[in-house]
C-alpha cells in the first residue's frame, strides 16, 4: 500500500520539492512531480536546473521520449506510464494514479487554498485506509 506523507508549513512549495527530488534523487528512487498547470510545470522544470545550485536533477516532461530513462519527471499530465517509485504532489486535488507509486508527497504551504486542499486530501487518503504521516516543517 502507498505511504503517504505531508509535508506542512513548507514556505515555499516548489523549493521544498526541489530539495526532495534532490534527495529522492540521491537515493536512487523514480520521482514524478505532479504540477497543477504548466505554468507551475515551466517554474519547476527552471527551478530544477538551478537547484542545487552546483550539480543537477535529470528532469523531463512526461511525453518527452526520455521520459522512461529519465528519473524526475515534472508534468501537470493527470496519469503516469513508467517506473513508479515517489509522487510529488503539487495539484489541488487527489491524483487518480497515486497507488501505483510507493509513496506519496504531498506538500502543503500556508496559503489558505493550499491548506484547505490538503485537509480535504488528508480526509480523502484517511477514508480510503492509509496510514498517513504528518512532517511540520515549522520544526527544521
Amino acid at each position: 500500500m502507498t505511504e503517504i506523507d505531508f509535508y506542512t508549513h513548507a514556505g515555499d512549495r516548489l523549493q521544498f520539492a526541489a530539495r526532495l527530488c534532490l534527495k529522492l534523487h540521491g537515493m536512487g528512487k523514480q520521482v514524478r512531480v505532479l504540477t497543477e498547470d504548466p505554468a507551475m510545470t515551466a517554474r519547476f522544470d527552471h527551478l530544477l536546473w538551478s537547484v542545487p545550485a552546483t550539480g543537477f536533477v535529470p528532469h523531463c516532461r512526461l511525453s518527452d521520449r526520455l521520459a522512461p530513462e529519465t528519473p524526475v519527471i515534472v508534468d501537470d499530465a493527470a496519469d503516469h506510464n513508467g517506473p513508479a517509485d515517489v509522487l510529488i504532489n503539487l495539484h489541488p486535488g487527489e491524483p487518480a494514479f497515486f497507488r501505483r507509486f510507493e509513496r506519496l508527497a504531498e506538500i502543503v504551504s500556508e496559503d489558505p487554498l493550499v491548506v484547505a486542499a490538503g485537509r480535504t486530501k488528508w480526509q480523502y487518503y484517511k477514508q480510503q485506509g492509509y496510514t498517513l504521516r504528518a512532517h511540520d516543517l515549522r520544526a527544521s
